[in-house]
C-alpha cells in the first residue's frame, strides 16, 4: 500500500484482502488511535447506538465488523442475564484483541461475555432472522459492498428487531466543515505516521499474531492505513443516501441522529413484520 492505495484503486477504496490486511497490521494501536482521534468520545457513540438496538435481557445481538470489540462488550452488558453477543469480524488480529478485553473484563453477576468469531459481513454464516438486531460500528465503510452487506444484516434479524449502523460522516457546514477537514485530512494521517514512527523505534508492533510487512499493511503500513481512513469516509454516502439505502434494504421505521456537531452519524431500523428473509446460511 505503500504511502497511498495499491495502483488501480480509487483513494478510499481497498479490495477485501488489502483491506483485511491492514486491519490485521493496525490491531495494536488500533484502540489508541481512536481514543486519539476521538477525545475519547467513542465509548460514547457506541453506547448510543446500543440504545437504538433496542435489545434486553436474554437478547441474542450480532455486530458486524467488531474490530476489537468495543460495540459488542457495551451490547454484552444490555442482554444479561441470559442473553448472546457474537463479534463477527475478518481480521484476526482484531478479534484477538477483542477476545483480550472481553477476557480481562468484569461481566458481573449477571453480565454476558461476548463472542468473537471470523465471519465475512458480505456473506454471513448465521440462519435467517436468527438474532434481535445486528450493529456495525465504524465498519461499514469498509464494506466491498455495502448494499449486500446491509441486506445481509437485515437477512440475520427478525421481524420486528433492528439494524444500527454507526459511522463517521463528513458535514457540510462550516465551521465544523473546515476544522473536519483540518482534523481528518492533515492531523489524521500526522497520527498515522507518529504512530508507524514509534512501532519502528520498538522493533515492529505485535499485531495479535498476524505480523505483516513488505505488502505496506504491518508497521509499514500504519501511515498508510490512516490516510485511507479520511478517504473513506469521504467516499461513503451522507447520511440522508444511507437512509436510503437502509429503506432499499428492506428496513422500516429508519431515522439517524447525528452527533459531535454532524461528525458522527447513527443510523436505525426496522425488519418489517412478515418480512421474507434472503438465501438461508446454515
Amino acid at each position: 500500500m505503500g504511502s497511498g492505495p495499491p495502483t488501480g484503486s480509487a483513494p478510499g477504496r481497498l479490495e477485501a484482502e488489502q483491506v483485511r490486511s491492514m486491519f490485521d497490521g493496525i490491531a495494536g494501536v488500533y484502540d489508541l488511535l481512536n481514543t486519539a482521534m476521538t477525545a475519547g468520545l467513542h465509548h460514547r457513540w457506541r453506547s448510543r447506538a446500543a440504545d437504538l438496538a433496542r435489545v434486553g435481557p436474554g437478547d441474542r445481538v450480532l455486530d458486524i465488523a467488531t474490530g476489537t470489540g468495543d460495540l459488542a462488550l457495551e451490547l454484552s452488558g444490555r442482554v444479561g442475564p441470559g442473553g448472546e453477543v457474537i463479534g463477527s469480524d475478518f481480521s484476526e488480529g482484531m478479534l484477538e484483541r477483542a477476545r483480550e478485553k472481553a477476557a480481562a473484563r468484569d461481566q458481573g453477576a449477571s453480565g454476558v461475555r461476548p463472542r468473537f468469531e471470523w465471519g465475512d459481513a458480505l456473506e454471513l454464516q448465521y440462519p435467517s432472522s436468527s438474532f434481535d438486531a445486528a450493529t456495525v460500528g465504524f465498519g461499514a465503510r469498509n464494506f466491498a459492498d455495502l448494499a449486500r452487506g446491509l441486506s445481509e444484516m437485515r437477512r440475520v434479524v427478525r421481524p420486528g428487531g433492528r439494524v444500527v449502523v454507526l459511522e463517521i460522516t463528513t458535514p457540510m457546514r462550516p465551521p465544523l466543515s473546515t476544522f473536519y477537514a483540518l482534523w481528518f485530512d492533515r492531523l489524521v494521517p500526522l497520527l498515522g505516521r507518529a504512530a508507524q514512527g514509534a512501532a519502528r523505534a520498538l522493533g515492529g508492533l505485535r499485531a495479535g499474531s498476524h505480523q505483516t510487512n513488505g505488502n505496506g499493511h504491518g508497521p509499514g503500513g500504519i501511515a498508510a492505513a490512516y490516510t485511507y481512513l479520511p478517504n473513506s469516509v469521504k467516499r461513503f454516502p451522507a447520511p440522508a443516501a444511507l437512509a436510503a439505502e437502509l429503506d432499499r434494504a428492506g428496513l422500516q421505521e429508519i431515522s439517524y441522529v447525528l452527533l459531535a456537531g454532524g461528525i458522527v452519524a447513527i443510523h436505525a431500523g426496522t425488519v418489517p413484520a412478515g418480512a421474507i428473509p434472503g438465501g438461508e446460511r446454515r
